[in-house]
């Protein structure tokens, strides 16, 4: 009987080890630092020398084997500590171990720790198709993962304006145009935003959030709209309005009428500056150059009546089929699709270029051939979105992701997505985000 307690003792510190050795590989895998596995191995020690409550001479009481939870060993500090070094696609599945762990998950705390901690996460992309744009697959570039079971909150249909900026997402229906929701995709947490009526009306679009990075996580949403003047589709009233989420209000910062140009689908916000992509609807000047650059200081608080913006427009580089904006630390990257010499609508590549103080376009980076041929039957026009040093780049007819790094001008393809290609004619659609904890609409 003696031999059995021994046997049952070294069963309970077995189980205290086996825990200890999972911590312990939890920690290490994800770079803890060393001062926490030392005081684990020290509660470790100090339990494996605990009395056991059956261990004594008396052999009438049965043996039994005791299994301790690490949860009601370690302190929560500790605990949080720990699990904040836990990959954030796992994190929300280790909320479902236990009550404890779910209210330190759901902890506005231990989200701002994490998000602290884990600021070398690089930015997510979300893909869907056509007909199913709430539930699509997510795509981790650090771990390079596709996550399924990701539903976005708010979203009816892939068609919508969509946004986004440090770990906030902006949505805003194609239709009316006068429902916009800005949502955090991890926590689902969303607010829905009323648009002035009397901006509601319009025949093209664009949509654009920035989040400011201090602690306040104070955002702007900026909304550009364009509308034929009367009968003649060579004149078109082009608006900015902008919302406030310190104020809660909207403001309408420019009204002015362009002649021969409209506004286009792209925006982005970019030190205080709104930048607008705008289209040509005549000859004007250079025909072959079909786009400009218009740039407005969102911080005015007065509204614009004089003929400033299309006056101070920038040029585009070079013949464009389309071009997507972004704001990548702070400087303006556009990705456009490159048209040929005698045919403006057919593609021959794609570039991407920063504007620089002098506001001018610098090239930075060109895709190889090889992987413009990857992606098979490239239409004029694309899906592209990038956040801290990566651009994304997205064919609309296939499942098919592109990833730039801006730092190390290496061009890499994704893992293959798990979204099938089910009929000739379906669309993909995506869009570029930063998973964060801590950022609360």
């Amino acid at each position: 009987m003696e031999d059995d307690s021994r046997i049952n003792r070294g069963k309970s510190v077995s189980h205290m080890e086996k825990a200890t050795m999972e911590m312990d590989s939890v920690t290490s895998a994800n770079h803890e630092s060393p001062w926490v596995q030392h005081t684990i191995n020290q509660i470790s020690t100090k339990i494996s020398n605990m009395h056991h409550p059956f261990s004594s001479d008396d052999e009438s009481k049965p043996p039994i084997s005791i299994s301790i939870s690490i949860s009601n060993v370690l302190p929560d500090d500790m605990l949080e500590k720990i699990l904040s070094y836990v990959p954030l696609a796992s994190l929300f599945r280790l909320a479902s171990v236990c009550k404890k762990w779910h209210e330190i998950v759901k902890c506005r705390r231990f989200q701002c720790n994490f998000s602290a901690i884990t600021i070398w996460q690089k930015p997510w992309y979300y893909m869907s198709t056509s007909d199913e744009a709430t539930g699509g697959y997510t795509y981790d570039s650090t771990l390079g993962k596709w996550y399924g079971g990701i539903h976005l909150p708010c979203i009816e249909t892939s068609n919508w304006f969509i946004s986004s900026s440090c770990g906030l997402v902006c949505f805003m229906d194609n239709e009316s145009r006068t429902r916009i929701y800005v949502c955090n995709p991890i926590t689902k947490r969303w607010r829905g935003l009323v648009i002035p009526s009397g901006e509601a009306c319009s025949d093209y679009s664009s949509l654009a959030i920035h989040v400011d990075r201090s602690s306040t996580h104070s955002y702007q949403v900026a909304v550009t709209k364009s509308k034929q003047v009367g009968d003649d589709f060579l004149q078109c009233e082009f608006s900015i309005v902008v919302y406030n989420s310190e104020t809660r209000s909207w403001g309408s910062l420019v009204r002015e009428v362009f002649s021969q140009w409209r506004g286009g689908s792209e925006s982005v916000i970019c030190n205080g500056k709104l930048y607008c992509l705008i289209v040509s609807v005549g000859v004007v000047g250079h025909a072959e150059l079909r786009h400009r650059l218009i740039l407005f200081d969102i911080s005015s608080t007065r509204c614009s009546l004089y003929s400033s913006l299309l006056a101070n427009s920038i040029q585009v580089p070079c013949p464009l089929t389309c071009g997507r904006l972004m704001n990548l630390r702070d400087k303006l990257v556009m990705v456009g699709g490159i048209g040929k010499q005698n045919r403006l609508d057919i593609i021959k590549g794609i570039g991407i270029w920063v504007l620089d103080n002098k506001m001018e376009w610098i090239e930075v980076g060109r895709m190889p051939h090889r992987f413009f041929q990857g992606f098979g039957e490239l239409d004029d026009v694309f899906a592209s979105s990038g956040s801290a040093d990566l651009i994304y780049i997205q064919s609309f007819g296939a499942p098919t992701l592109l990833v730039f790094d801006m730092n190390q001008k290496q061009w890499k393809w994704s893992q293959k997505c798990p979204v099938a290609k089910r009929f000739p004619l379906q669309l993909f659609n995506g869009f570029c985000f930063e998973p964060r904890l801590d950022v609360f609409p």
